[in-house]
């Protein structure tokens, strides 16, 4: 007899149909998978048989062949324990065929028959929500990540013989789409602004950072707050739109990182991910045998922030390229490639040299030539140039900490960004976003950044000075115009105006190179730009 159960799979954030096939054959006894399954697939065999068992059904003594269709796509983990368990009682005459045509099941089982939590739920939710509309058969443990889809039809079942009852009497009822709870929606968690003393451009830069989601580079040396600053980011941050908290819940869910009660709870706060600086390549922009998402996807729509940025390996900040320009990671292999979104913002905060001296005016720098050249082509030439604002925090002399001036707190800081990215939210309303999220400075099409900047004449003007003085690339003249505009925006300015131009500058870095170059242009340097601190400056390519 031959029975049927759907059923899903999980490639990347996104699921597709899987049909699992049980044909009951007389011959020998004999348990056969086909379907390209992974290891953790095919000893489902022994978890069914024994949660069979031990659930007071019985496995026929016959030829036992289970198919997962389509036969050419991976399958991996144990989520399908469920739904071959419920095609086998199908196909043994133990379950009408019938109920199961309706649903989609997925679910690990213990050898008791318990029904046990599994990873990539929620995808597997959206996607029926938006497919077939089928009833979800889920474990409980992931019962309340599979309802926070809406107009997703739930059935949460704690084992084997509990689903079983419920399917022979017809009466799985669907639970409710859940109502979540907004946690945090101020950030209040976060440590306030209003703490950092004495480093007010580092501040301003991270405001701008957060209003356009533009990536910031903190140079400095030790204790000069780099770190305390960067922490201080979230706080600030708009929150979370419905859309954005599901596909950041669908990356955490395959990750295997979402707990029930994360699920339950609608956290509005955007991620914060900050790896060691030991992280391999794989870890940091994802992959594995089995692709699995790196911190660049489990900071989508939130923060990467790399710590002590030149202990990092070279070719582990490379990676990063491909994330920081299209916004996702692309892993392929040889009978698959799996996407994952990658949106983020990047922070990174490093020492100006080894030792950590190097500018400093109260400390002399100890380094080689030797070392302040291995140190600085850690970051390379082209990913420094995808860094949008490159700041020089220098220590606060004693005097200044001791004074006691009120300082702006996060949460009004925090409304003029909100404030920022609604005007940028308008700007481009019209143009479809890769993965619907709204648009900012930083992620807006090229073509579109130009016209939308809306620079006043003189302001032109300056920015095309700069770019000849400074030698600025076609990269780096369209990221100065992105913060320039966000600058605009958070003064609610409609046009670019030449002081925006002209702060923007104030945040890149420029090799003494092409500086140098820049002096033997026929164009005189103009006398309003000026370069930033040399040894901010990456060299290597």
């Amino acid at each position: 007899m031959l029975a049927a159960a759907p059923s899903a799979a999980v490639l990347g954030i996104d699921a597709l149909d899987i049909l699992v096939e049980v044909h009951v054959a007389n011959g020998l006894p004999q348990w056969t998978l086909v379907g390209l399954a992974a290891t953790a697939v095919k000893e489902s065999r022994d978890r069914v048989h024994a949660a069979l068992v031990n659930s007071g059904f019985m496995v026929p003594a016959k030829r036992i062949t289970v198919s997962l269709t389509p036969g050419d796509t991976p399958k991996q983990g144990t989520s399908f324990d469920l739904p071959i368990a419920l095609a086998l009682l199908a196909a043994s005459g133990q379950l009408p065929p019938e109920v199961l045509r309706e649903t989609c099941a997925v679910g690990e089982l213990g050898l008791d028959g318990q029904v046990r939590a599994v990873r990539g739920v929620l995808a597997v939710a959206r996607h029926v929500a938006a497919t077939s509309g089928a009833l979800l058969i889920v474990p409980p443990d992931n019962r309340n990540e599979a309802q926070r889809v809406p107009n997703a039809r739930v059935v949460a079942a704690r084992s084997l013989a509990e689903l079983v009852d419920m399917l022979r009497d017809g009466r799985p009822a669907a639970l409710p789409t859940r109502p979540t709870q907004q946690l945090n929606p101020t950030g209040q968690d976060v440590p306030d602004l209003g703490d950092v003393v004495g480093q007010d451009l580092a501040v301003r830069a991270v405001e701008v950072a957060a209003a356009g989601a533009h990536n910031l580079l903190l140079v400095g040396p030790p204790g000069a707050g780099k770190t305390m600053l960067a922490r201080r980011l979230p706080g600030i941050l708009p929150p979370l739109d419905e859309h954005e908290a599901l596909e950041v819940l669908s990356i955490h869910s395959v990750a295997g990182l979402l707990a029930p009660e994360q699920a339950q709870h609608q956290s509005l706060s955007r991620p914060f991910r900050a790896p060691h600086h030991s992280i391999s390549t794989a870890g940091l922009v994802g992959g594995g045998g089995w692709p699995r998402p790196g911190e660049v996807s489990l900071a989508h729509h939130g923060v990467l922030f790399l710590d002590e940025l030149s202990l990092f390996p070279r070719h582990t900040l490379e990676a990063l390229r491909q994330p920081l320009e299209d916004g996702q990671v692309v892993v392929a292999r040889a009978a698959r490639a799996v996407r994952f979104p990658s949106r983020f913002s990047l922070v990174a905060a490093s020492n100006p040299c080894p030792c950590g001296y190097a500018g400093s005016p109260d400390r002399a720098c100890r380094c080689t030539p030797a070392e302040l050249e291995r140190h600085r082509a850690r970051l390379s030439g082209p990913l420094a140039d995808r860094i949008d604002l490159h700041v020089h925090v220098q220590r606060v002399p004693p005097e200044a900490l001791a004074q006691q001036t009120p300082r702006e707190r996060s949460q009004d800081i925090r409304a003029r960004v909100i404030a920022a990215r609604a005007i940028q939210q308008t700007r481009y309303a019209h143009l479809q976003s890769p993965h619907g999220a709204p648009l900012t400075n930083a992620t807006a099409p090229a073509r579109v950044i130009a016209p939308g900047a809306r620079l006043l004449p003189d302001a032109r003007a300056l920015l095309l000075r700069a770019a000849d003085r400074l030698a600025l690339s076609a990269r780096a003249y369209h990221r100065v115009l992105r913060v320039a505009r966000t600058m605009a925006d958070l003064d609610a300015e409609d046009a670019v105006q030449a002081m925006h131009v002209a702060e923007a500058l104030r945040f890149r870095p420029v090799d003494s190179e092409q500086v140098a170059a820049a002096g033997e242009s026929s164009v005189a340097p103009a006398a309003d730009v000026v370069a930033p601190d040399p040894v901010l400056s990456p060299r290597g390519s």
